[in-house]
């Protein structure tokens, strides 16, 4: 296997070809010299880890970004796109992981927002409700037209983005981490649409980190690393393992990350169980939560009731779609978020109505969602950002004064044992990279042998070496006894990982499916609010 590769057909004249894109934020160069070719009618797929450029490359095609050097040329004709209005204007269209909606406004008024209206003033929008209801059959993108988009499901919104890219007749469809917040039947509905789109001549990008997508959907994929294209291989001359090789670079980690690079495609996905080689054996419930109701931000109830045990050594997985009430449930169980009603127990203690502190001495540890908001000091040192939340116990004080020497040492030995890449343990947090600062948040909560361990979408945004990484350490944590609570919106993950699965639809478990019954499918049919199956 060699970089810069370049395999199966190649279109006489492709729709789309970028050259020597380069772009520079100051010091750090995105993208060097990138060359991206898109042929017509084909799904593309744009795959790499955190960081490699992907994003970056589809703003500049999109005129969110404008390129240091470079070229672009779209069907046959060198283009200038300085902004996304002239990208649209060129047949180009983007759906972002953020959706740009108005939340008041019906499908159709959030479709046709920006274009020219011929009824305007009178805003008589038939005509083109009418012209979505139609691209929205033809495409197998069904949503009502008429719907308040406030009330639409997180994968209805992205319908009604996707359709805002085909009526404003977009020729190449680039699409961002699509099925990040999707069920398994909503990710099925989606390739059949990409199916449809390029049967009548439009071609679309891809972007994801997940190779199981790449080989289930795209006809041709590039791979970036580093701001680099690495490879463009056709889908049916390549194989996961080798598109491994292009994302992390190094032959000899590939089999050491087999478990993230084959997540989901060893069994399918209906009646698979995860592998059964992690098993470990169970001790009696360290954690018991009773009756959990916990309000958001804006004093709204978010959890519902919520009872939950996790065992010692135990694996509990909580699956469901994004905005279900897992961030408050997260911060509730850690004791970040005072809980209206309900208790917390580890072992035997109550900490309900405990101070954080507290909740931390008796051994809880949570990994949040936000890691750069919630996770760490930006401006503080890795030294200060690892004994956080320690600092007031015996392990790093001398008398009544922090220890310093002894709290460096501990630094840098997290820095070899969690390879943290960084140039001393004096850095400032804010100047690692994401996966880096997620290794610095579970260095901390590990390193302080926590008998409950929260992890709320721990890999999100990382690597495929950081991914196997934090899978590897939170099997470590369950060996030793801890009890481990899986928050993530990743069902390949919380499939692989977990003893139990517990789903959750606004703010309440609506059902549980032990190892060996695991089927994404009927989760999927809970996580969108339908009834369990019996």
């Amino acid at each position: 296997m060699t970089d810069d590769t370049a395999r199966g057909p190649q279109s006489p004249r492709p729709l789309l070809h970028m050259d020597g894109i380069r772009k520079t934020f100051g010091p750090v160069v995105a993208l060097d010299g990138v060359d991206l070719t898109v042929g017509q009618s084909e799904v593309h797929g744009l795959l790499g880890g955190n960081g490699a450029g992907k994003t970056t490359l589809m703003n500049v095609l999109y005129g969110l970004y404008r390129p240091d050097a470079g070229t672009v040329t779209l069907d046959g004709a060198d283009v200038v796109i300085r902004d996304p209005r002239a990208a649209i204007a060129h047949g180009i269209g983007m759906v972002h992981q953020n959706f740009l909606q108005v939340d008041t406004y019906s499908v159709t008024e959030n479709i046709v927002l920006g274009t020219h209206l011929p009824s305007w003033p009178s805003m008589n929008l038939r005509g083109e409700a009418e012209r979505i209801a139609e691209l929205s059959t033809r495409f197998g993108l069904t949503v009502d037209p008429g719907a308040t988009v406030a009330d639409l499901s997180v994968g209805l919104r992205q319908r009604v983005e996707i359709l805002k890219a085909l009526y404003r007749g977009a020729k190449v469809l680039v699409l961002d981490e699509p099925t990040t917040n999707l069920t398994p039947q909503e990710v099925d509905s989606l390739f059949g649409s990409l199916r449809a789109i390029v049967d009548e001549g439009m071609s679309v990008v891809f972007i994801t980190h997940k190779i199981r997508e790449t080989m289930a959907v795209c006809d041709t994929l590039t791979v970036m690393r580093d701001g680099h294209r690495v490879g463009t291989v056709a889908r049916r001359e390549t194989s996961p393992t080798e598109l491994a090789g292009l994302m992390v670079g190094d032959d000899a980690m590939v089999s050491r990350v087999t478990e993230v690079v084959t997540a989901g495609m060893a069994a399918p996905v209906s009646g698979s169980s995860g592998p059964s080689t992690y098993a470990v054996s169970h001790g009696p419930e360290r954690v018991v939560v009773s009756g959990v109701v916990a309000h958001n931000d804006q004093g709204v109830p978010a959890t519902h009731d919520v009872s939950l045990s996790v065992r010692g050594g135990e694996v509990v997985g909580i699956a469901g779609v994004a905005g279900n009430g897992q961030v408050e449930l997260a911060e509730a169980l850690s004791g970040v978020r005072p809980m209206v009603a309900g208790s917390v127990s580890l072992d035997d203690h109550d900490l309900a109505g405990a101070p954080t502190a507290a909740w931390l001495d008796r051994g809880v540890a949570y990994v949040p969602e936000d890691r750069h908001r919630d996770g760490i000091l930006p401006s503080e040192s890795i030294v200060e950002n690892l004994v956080l939340g320690a600092q007031r116990g015996r392990r790093f004080r001398t008398g009544p004064l922090l220890d310093w020497r002894r709290a460096r040492q501990h630094a840098e030995d997290s820095i070899t044992t969690f390879s943290i890449k960084a140039p001393s343990a004096s850095t400032p947090a804010a100047q690692l990279s994401g996966g880096n600062i997620q290794r610095i948040i579970l260095a901390r909560a590990f390193s302080h042998e926590p008998g409950f361990l929260i992890l709320h979408n721990p890999t999100r945004g990382l690597d495929i070496p950081s991914t196997q990484f934090v899978y590897d350490r939170t099997r470590e944590a369950a060996t030793h006894g801890t009890a481990v609570l899986l928050i993530s919106e990743d069902l390949d993950e919380l499939t692989n990982l977990c003893d139990r699965i517990l789903v959750v639809y606004s703010g309440r478990i609506v059902g549980e499916r032990r190892r060996g019954e695991y089927d994404q499918y009927e989760m999927g049919h809970m996580m969108a609010g339908l009834e369990e199956s019996a």
